[in-house]
């Protein structure tokens, strides 16, 4: 395995809800949560600051994360009540995200794909991100971790 160096990045403070509606318990029920995300950076070497990831350049995951989260009410594609969060979208009372699957291991792999977009776009593959830790309270989280294929494939050529 080759050395690498690594960082992370928390964002917090995203306000939404969700629910699981084929859960046989209470979380078929809407539910909310502030979620938060930490990623998990790395790179064999640092850029020209230093830096594995210069976080002041991670404004564009963070409004992506903001979009997604914050106040809005996420469901599942295939949820039987589909048509009715639309029309309450459509009045203005909820602010509606359709994603495959609103849970938090899947969460946190969506949020990872966005990460590593970013990152593979602008810095050239040079660092990516290898973990993602998604939070829905102080109690409960989900990880998803990977290095990127593309990444992988670049470390060994060298």
């Amino acid at each position: 395995m080759t050395a690498a160096y690594t960082c992370s990045k928390t964002f917090s403070g995203y306000p939404c809800c969700h629910r699981q509606w084929r859960h046989a318990g209470h979380c078929r029920f809407v539910h909310g949560y502030s979620r938060s995300f930490c990623f998990w950076f790395q790179a064999e070497e640092l850029d020209e600051n230093g830096f594995v990831v210069d976080f002041s350049s991670l404004s564009e995951l963070e409004q992506r994360l903001r979009q997604q989260f914050d106040h809005t009410f996420l469901v599942n594609a295939d949820d039987p009540l589909l048509e009715q969060w639309q029309s309450l979208h459509a009045q203005g009372a909820l602010d509606l995200r359709v994603m495959d699957n609103v849970g938090m291991e899947a969460s946190a792999a969506l949020v990872w794909d966005w990460a590593n977009t970013l990152l593979r776009t602008r810095d050239g593959g040079r660092s990516c991100c290898w973990k993602v830790e998604a939070r829905e309270n102080e109690k409960n989280a989900a990880c998803y971790s990977a290095v990127p294929t593309w990444f992988s494939n670049k470390a060994q050529a060298n």
